[in-house]
């Protein structure tokens, strides 16, 4: 059992790093001066539960809490909902769903709202995810958003991924293909009592054929629980193989880095009077906009753009 100051000193944990107050590192030395020992050895195995709106995720998800919690292990959750992207106000229905659990000790549950992020993810989830960690559950699942894309953002936190999908969601199948393939570690088609679903789940396995890895297609339904004993052993397995997304986390943090030092650099350039001086010209009409393009890149010391 997680004691319930720990519990609460883990969510004003997370919101004082959501609002801003303090980073990951002072939140976490702050968690550890309340007296809450930092864990040596083992860490929590992090769930990421992505896929398209409508697919069933927080359904899943809450029957994946049931069973942890039935093997005696503790859970956390870190669910990101939709966010305006004008108020930043959320539609945090995450423990609505899952208030079943609310009285469980044993059970950590935090909506984030996704705000200006378009990944799929909440800005703080990496950090919530840390100190979860830290606060010593067992297991973290990470819901996303849903936001219908390629939410590739989920590679940095998770160690195993689950892409869920249904019956009839059209051409779901083929936004899989665009990028999810790349960071699935089992695909899992929901709402299987649906006409459909084996269909589904064949050209699942037929695509995943014609990649280099591996990947279990399950079916389930949520609602009342078929197939979740399978889904149960699918996870178990992968976490026991020591087989992490760790290597493709590591690449996708340097790169997201390294992409947002190059953003910052852009923009620092953008400020400078050489590139004011350019765009006075496009706003003059003596210059065109590739033109433009070709020499705020030159002044960034980049590629110029071919035409």
């Amino acid at each position: 059992m997680i004691a319930h100051r720990v519990q609460r000193d883990l969510a004003r944990a997370i919101s004082a790093v959501e609002n801003g107050h303090t980073d990951v590192r002072g939140a976490l030395a702050q968690f550890a001066a309340l007296g809450h020992a930092q864990r040596n050895g083992a860490r929590a195995d992090v769930i990421g539960i992505t896929g398209p709106p409508g697919a069933g995720k927080s359904t899943l998800v809450d029957r994946l809490i049931e069973g942890f919690r039935a093997n005696g292990e503790t859970v956390a959750v870190i669910a990101v909902d939709p966010s305006s992207p004008f108020t930043h106000g959320a539609v945090l229905g995450d423990r609505v769903r899952m208030q079943r659990h609310a009285g469980d000790r044993g059970v950590f549950i935090r909506s984030m709202a996704s705000r200006t992020a378009g990944g799929g993810l909440a800005p703080a989830t990496r950090d919530a995810v840390r100190l979860a960690d830290a606060a010593g559950f067992d297991v973290v699942i990470v819901e996303t958003v849903g936001v219908g894309q390629v939410e590739l953002e989920i590679v940095a936190v998770a160690d195993v991924i689950v892409v869920v999908t249904v019956p009839a969601l059209g051409d779901s199948v083929q936004t899989i293909k665009a990028g999810l393939t790349e960071i699935a570690d089992m695909f899992v088609v929901n709402m299987a009592d649906r006409p459909g679903a084996n269909a589904t789940a064949l050209d699942l396995k037929h695509m995943v054929r014609e990649g280099a890895r591996e990947i279990p297609v399950l079916q389930t339904v949520a609602q009342d629980g078929t197939g979740l004993p399978a889904l149960l052993d699918a996870l178990a397995a992968k976490r026991g193989a020591g087989d992490s997304n760790a290597v493709r986390a590591v690449r996708f943090e340097v790169v997201r880095r390294a992409r947002d030092a190059a953003v910052r650099a852009a923009l620092a350039a953008l400020d400078s009077d050489d590139a004011s001086a350019v765009l006075d010209g496009l706003r003059d009409h003596t210059i065109s906009r590739n033109d433009a393009v070709d020499a705020l890149l030159a002044i960034l010391g980049g590629p110029a753009h071919a035409h």
